[in-house]
């Protein structure tokens, strides 16, 4: 046998036991698809419907490229109506359909979902002139989209021909069909929004903020005064017509001011609901919330939800008895009915057109594991009943529906199927998916786990519900290493399937990647969260008050540990935004659970930005237990602990963040180094907190998943 033959069947031997290797090693650890694919689904968003003719629209996200689609009834086939190419990092928000179904609007451009800025550009490619964030009309037949400007919050009237939209602080219009330039429509003090149009087109009610105090005004016509509804020293806000345009329902809370008061004592946060007359603006108090703790004004999705259904019922949404449930009242007064009694939420609230009906996400149904779950209710604003539409497995919300009055759109997703719009028919029960063609090819469906629901109990006692990602065949298999996945918010709830919204959604399929590689991941839903009733989202020594919801990352670490498949030594730790704080607590005060952790743009030191204004405030008078609640605001804070953090740590920051201040993260790491804590960086420049370019996105999960398996999976 020749040199040559010998050398080349020893180089086959080589590359066939790699080859062996790498496939015994993905066999043992369940790995069978890319990050990429697990992340290459579509996500769905901004559901509406028209009120006249059954015709919907929403915006698809693949990878990036984000374009507007929409369907028409009764067959339902999606078409898709914008044509923006490549992964700009360009969001399109503020959706709407006009009631005739022939326009739509959009807003492309900023990062609706801030705390502050969300208006002003984004540029996470870094271009010489950023883009400009612009209000845009296409007809639903499709054509070229046509630019307005800059505005927000549009409002499309009941007779499809005008849009009245917010510029600078200031109320404008446009005429749907193009055939005049968009005018402002009147100059009014303060930061004016919220325009809602009355049922004839022919007024606009509107907010206009005044930073102490809110007023609802009204515009009633070219060259007339505006008119104001019952002015007070209090903040207004909601303005719904009444169907016949003479009435006009709002919420009224107290205005800024008067004595301070503890900062740390928990305390009523009142609101009530007026009813105004257009004529004369005098308003009467039509309900007062129970001035208790779960009577304070909502802060779930949608808040109060305010409508007027029909000339007999108002309805909104209230904690008073301890969930988020929808209540109806008469006009005339009297005692709210609540019409989804039980132990369960509401949110992603719509009413019907013809007000009869509303529809709505919750955690219920008829399997107990529904508490972690959405389905779609149908609620009759008569009180008459609640049917659950979309029982099952499945996860569905954002209902709206449909014009034909036998339909209701919805986006649907399991534990591994992706989300994707849908049509329920309410006389068969039927489920229809709409761009399932969408889903690539390679989109590794089939080989996505199921997660378990888990309770365990916090050290005070406290119930906590998590989801429990399993790889295959781990408990039967030698101790692996596991992850807690923290969600940020805090008034969120993760679920036992993909999320509805897409910063979740990412998260959900970055738990189903890591567990595809071995490890065993569990997403905690900690106190603060949804979901689970008002003391459970509204906790004593909460957050910056003293961060009891910690208790429930440390007891999910341990319970993790605890688990006869998990190496106890081998407990990593990662989330963002508020799960990124939580993150740098548990490394913090817990480097003996966590032996690693990313933590991604959290907030460190809790006290930044309230200190001052409780101990040195520009005024004479300052809160009684100020001293104290600085010292407890800075107890709560990651950095507060650093003399005892030892576990290594990635911290990821987009430097254009307009949830969490870059500074946070900036400090932080000053810190750790030095204290010569172990530590890796990623900067996303130019990028916001939910970085907007799916390539960012891949990078940040490329490094969370790098880091966890380097520091929890590797050998040292």
């Amino acid at each position: 046998m020749s040199f040559l033959r010998v050398l080349v069947l020893w180089a086959l031997h080589r590359v066939a036991l790699i080859v062996f290797c790498l496939w015994a090693q993905a066999g043992l650890l369940g790995q069978s698809f890319s990050l990429e694919q697990v992340m290459s689904y579509p996500f769905p968003s901004g559901l509406v419907a028209a009120s006249e003719v059954p015709r919907i629209a929403w915006v698809f996200n693949e990878s990036g490229r984000r374009n507007v689609y929409v369907a028409r009834g009764p067959r339902f086939e999606l078409r898709q109506l914008t044509h923006y190419e490549g992964d700009s990092g360009q969001a399109l928000s503020n959706l709407r359909i006009s009631p005739d179904g022939q326009w739509v609007v959009y807003i492309h451009g900023g990062d609706f979902g801030s705390n502050w800025d969300d208006e002003l550009p984004v540029n996470p490619h870094s271009l010489p002139e950023p883009p400009e964030v612009e209000l845009w009309v296409i007809p639903f037949e499709g054509g070229t989209p046509r630019s307005l400007g800059l505005g927000i919050q549009p409002a499309i009237s009941p007779d499809s021909r005008q849009l009245a939209f917010v510029r600078d602080g200031q109320i404008w219009v446009a005429p749907l069909d193009g055939h005049a330039a968009p005018r402002k429509l009147f100059y009014a003090r303060g930061r004016n929004d919220s325009p809602v149009w009355s049922p004839d087109s022919r007024m606009l009610a509107f907010r206009s903020d005044r930073s102490d105090r809110a007023f609802i005004g009204l515009w009633v016509g070219e060259g007339k005064p505006l008119r104001w509804l019952d002015p007070s020293f209090d903040r207004d806000e909601t303005p719904r017509w009444s169907p016949d345009g003479e009435e006009i329902v709002f919420v009224r809370r107290p205005g800024r001011g008067g004595a301070p008061d503890s900062i740390l004592a928990q305390r009523h946060w009142p609101w009530e609901i007026r009813i105004a007359s257009v004529a004369s603006g005098q308003s009467r108090l039509l309900w007062k919330a129970p001035k208790t703790l779960r009577g304070s004004y909502p802060t779930t999705h949608g808040r109060t939800n305010l409508h007027w259904a029909s000339t007999e019922r108002i309805v909104f949404l209230s904690y008073h008895d301890g969930w988020p449930h929808l209540y109806s009242i008469s006009p005339k007064g009297g005692e709210p009915q609540c019409l989804t009694p039980g132990p369960y939420m509401c949110e992603y609230i719509s009413l019907s057109a013809d007000g009869h009906y509303l529809y709505c996400a919750a955690n219920t149904g008829p399997d107990p594991l529904d508490i972690d779950r959405r389905h779609v209710l149908q609620v009759a604003v008569d009180g008459s009943g609640v049917r659950v539409l979309t029982a099952g497995k499945g996860i569905e919300w954002a209902p709206v529906a449909l014009a034909d009055g036998g339909s209701v759109a919805l986006i649907s997703a399991t534990a591994t199927r992706p989300p994707l719009p849908a049509v329920y028919d309410l006389m068969e029960g039927r489920l229809r998916l709409l761009g399932q063609s969408l889903i690539p090819q390679d989109f590794p469906q089939d080989q996505l786990v199921t997660p378990t629901q888990v309770v365990f109990a916090a050290p005070d006692g406290t119930p906590v519900h998590g989801t429990l990602f399993l790889p295959k065949g781990a408990s039967e298999e030698a101790p692996r290493p596991a992850v807690v996945y923290v969600h940020g918010g805090p008034p969120r709830q993760m679920l036992l399937g993909w999320h509805y919204s897409s910063y979740y959604s990412n998260a959900y399929a970055v738990n189903q990647y890591l567990t595809s590689l071995g490890f065993v991941v569990l997403s905690v839903n900690y106190r603060l969260g949804i979901g689970y009733g008002y003391e459970f989202h509204h906790p004593p020594r909460a957050s910056w008050r003293g961060c009891s919801e910690y208790q429930d990352i440390e007891a999910a670490g341990r319970w993790l540990a605890a688990l006869p498949f998990v190496d106890s030594q081998r407990v990593g730790i990662y989330g963002g935004s508020y799960g990124g704080y939580l993150t740098a607590m548990a490394l913090a005060r817990n480097s003996n659970v966590f032996a690693a952790g990313v933590d991604i743009h959290g907030v460190h030191d809790r006290s930044v930005g309230r200190v001052g204004r409780w101990l040195y405030p520009d005024r004479y008078e300052r809160p009684p237990d100020a001293e104290v609640a600085a010292r407890v605001a800075w107890e709560s804070s990651p950095v507060a602990y650093m003399a005892q953090w030892r576990s290594p740590v990635l911290v990821v920051h987009g430097d254009d963040d307009r949830n969490v201040p870059f500074s946070q993260s900036t400090d932080l790491v000053q810190r750790l180094r030095k204290w010569n804590v172990p530590h890796e960086t990623l900067v996303i420049t130019d990028d916001t907190h939910h970085f907007m370019r799916f390539a960012h996105q891949l990078r940040v999960n490329r490094a969370i998943v790098a880091f966890l398996t380097k520091h929890l999976m590797e050998e040292h």
